[in-house]
């Protein structure tokens, strides 16, 4: 899968997708400093999925209507990394069809798929 993980998200989320063979655009380490705007517009262009921590996507998504490839919002109540990973995992594993196309809320107790 492509992912492009948020700068909010981190490095060490990217280095973990990228050790588990996908294809990782890492805004901290790539863009840092990219505007919000221009992150989910290069994700919709180049057919990345959108990983963030970043809640103001939602409304990007749906107050203003923008248009994605997928967008993953964790919304932990621990930001470290290991939790992040941890929760990206156990998604990966459970639902990796599901994941294009979609808005998803991930906490560490539950996998929401938003509707339109």
């Amino acid at each position: 899968m492509r992912f492009l993980v948020d700068e909010c998200t981190g490095p060490d989320v990217a280095e973990w997708l990228f050790d588990q063979k996908h294809e990782v655009f890492s805004v901290f380490e790539e863009a840092r400093g990219m505007d919000d705007d221009d992150i989910i517009l290069k994700a919709l262009e180049e057919n990345w999925i959108l990983i963030t921590n970043d809640k103001d996507f939602g409304d990007k998504v749906y107050r203003d209507g923008r248009l994605h490839r997928g967008v993953i919002l964790l919304r932990l109540e621990d930001e470290r990394s290991p939790s992040k990973i941890q929760v990206l995992s156990r998604l990966l594993r459970t639902y990796p069809d599901r994941l294009s196309n979609t808005f998803v809320v991930v906490t560490e107790k539950q996998i929401r798929f938003a509707r339109r």
